[in-house]
């Protein structure tokens, strides 16, 4: 049946957050028939991390033809791996071709979400006070929105220039300038080769080594482009192919002795081959198992290491100086600016946003030792709340597009079905939730990330609440279909009486049936 064919209310849907997931999630639901939702976008423009990120050398670290939706194939990339301008402007084009802009609104950032338990709704507070008031409430505000600053003493009284690489301030001209780069990981690998070629002196400070791949680069030659465009069954094929052959990779995070070892041994090869220098080389060298951290690609960040302008910092940092840098040997460096590649607050899941659902219990609490959640998408308690690139839904070896797709699929069903069975709202069970999360927790105990000591995939406990356990396969079976078997659900009172406000006011009864 569809939507339009029913008699109750159209359902209210607030989505926050328009980067890739939320414009999925809004395309989607035009293509299923549901028009009545909202993107609500802190920012005066769309686009997420590729919004904020644009520090110099800013691209994918998945190929190109991966990193975008699968009903909207882009052939036309300028290179294997996309930079983030062409990336942001595949997003503007789908925002556009898709009229996905009315349903936007900029500017508006929502503080708070709380459930209304007598009348089956979500309540929504923006920073500026106004009330909104949804159905259904979807975040998509992903893991990788909110910067990290380390504890590091003195980062107060430093005098120069200092940012985080999200939010790179531009207007500072780096010329000729002494800079500090705290951090090696995968934005810096990115930037600093960038910075090398203008620094005066450039000093990357590396907390721990990385495992590192030849990118191997290049850009898609007219013809390529052409090819593509021409058959667009080519450019499905490509995509698929690249799948499968990053899937291929999914054993090295089991630690499969075979396909690890001769990932590891790719990747000491090419630092070997780039680097001459033996101490150099040893300290490039990670200590821990290929895989226990995200693995990074690059053409040029160690031969920048290697020019006369760049040294490579491995003594751990005492403390800041209002012009200097000073490590825990008494070195001093003084510089001019000091950029943090220090990543973001992965593990702290939806924050600074307060979620409070049934019975006025917070997520923040029912979280504190590490975020839950059901395919990383609803959590008991908190009804017709759904997210995407939730806990636990973090690849190390595909493209994340793959996921929020899937998870796109999985709420849509949700909602095609509250509407279709005359529903109030659906609650996971708590049963449900605490089954797969111990099964998921087996699973992440036999992997590569639960033998590292420490990563932006663990909480300050050890708790591993950022990684997908297994194969993306088992991620698309597993949410092929929503089972509301899995979840408590509130039916639709019967219809009001005259002159009441039609589908606003309700009474409940919970169903497990």
């Amino acid at each position: 049946m569809s939507v339009s064919a029913r008699k109750r209310p159209e359902l209210r849907i607030a989505i926050l957050g328009s980067g890739f997931s939320g414009l999925c999630l809004g395309i989607q639901l035009k293509q299923a028939g549901f028009e009545s939702f909202t993107i609500f976008e802190k920012a005066s423009r769309l686009g997420g991390t590729w919004r904020d990120n644009t520090y110099p050398g800013a691209a994918c670290d998945s190929p190109s033809f991966a990193y975008c939706f699968s009903f909207e194939q882009k052939t036309d990339w300028s290179r294997k791996w996309a930079p983030q301008d062409e990336i942001l402007a595949y997003m503007d084009h789908c925002a556009e071709k898709y009229e996905l802009l009315p349903h936007i609104r900029f500017e508006t950032e929502i503080v708070s979400a709380r459930f209304d338990d007598d009348r089956g709704e979500w309540r929504l507070a923006s920073r500026d006070g106004e009330e909104v008031v949804a159905d259904i409430l979807v975040s998509g505000v992903g893991q990788l929105n909110r910067p990290y600053t380390p504890p590091i003493d003195g980062l107060d009284r430093f005098t120069g220039h200092l940012f985080h690489s999200a939010r790179w301030e531009h207007e500072h001209d780096l010329s000729g300038k002494r800079i500090a780069v705290i951090g090696n990981a995968a934005s810096a690998v990115q930037f600093v080769p960038e910075l090398a070629k203008q620094a005066a002196k450039l000093s990357v400070f590396q907390r721990s080594a990385n495992w590192m791949l030849p990118k191997e680069d290049r850009e898609y030659g007219e013809e390529e482009k052409r090819r593509y465009t021409r058959h667009p069954w080519l450019a499905k094929l490509y995509r698929w192919w690249i799948w499968a052959s990053f899937e291929a990779r999914f054993p090295v995070f089991l630690r499969q002795r075979f396909m690890s070892r001769r990932v590891e041994n790719v990747a000491i090869c090419s630092l070997r081959e780039q680097v001459s220098d033996p101490t150099l080389q040893e300290a490039l060298i990670p200590d821990y198992p290929i895989g226990g951290k995200r693995i990074l690609i690059s053409d040029d960040y160690y031969a920048a290491l290697q020019r006369e302008n760049v040294e490579l910092v491995t003594t751990p940092i005492e403390h800041l100086e209002e012009d200097a840098v000073v490590t825990t040997d008494g070195k001093s460096r003084v510089v001019d600016a000091v950029i943090l590649a220090t990543g973001f607050e992965t593990t702290s899941f939806l924050a600074p946003m307060t979620i409070e659902g049934r019975g006025a219990r917070q997520l923040a609490i029912e979280w504190k030792d590490g975020p839950r959640a059901y395919l990383g998408i609803t959590t008991a308690g908190f009804p017709n709340f759904f997210m995407t690139y939730g806990p636990n839904t973090n690849l190390g070896h595909n493209s994340i597009v793959f996921m929020i797709e899937c998870q796109t699929r999985y709420i849509i069903d949700c909602i095609r079905q509250i509407v279709e069975r005359d529903l109030l709202y659906i609650d996971l069970r708590g049963d449900v939730m605490d089954a797969f999360n111990a099964k998921l927790q087996r699973r992440l105990a036999r992997t590569a990330w639960a033998a590292t000591s420490q990563s932006w995939y663990k909480n300050a406990a050890g708790l591993i609440t950022n990684n997908w356990s297994s194969t993306t396969i088992r991620y698309w079976w597993s949410t092929r279909r929503a089972n509301l078997e899995h979840y408590h659900k509130a039916r639709l009172p019967a219809a009001p009486e005259a002159g009441q406000e039609v589908g606003r006011i309700r009474s409940a009864v919970v169903s497990d049936a």
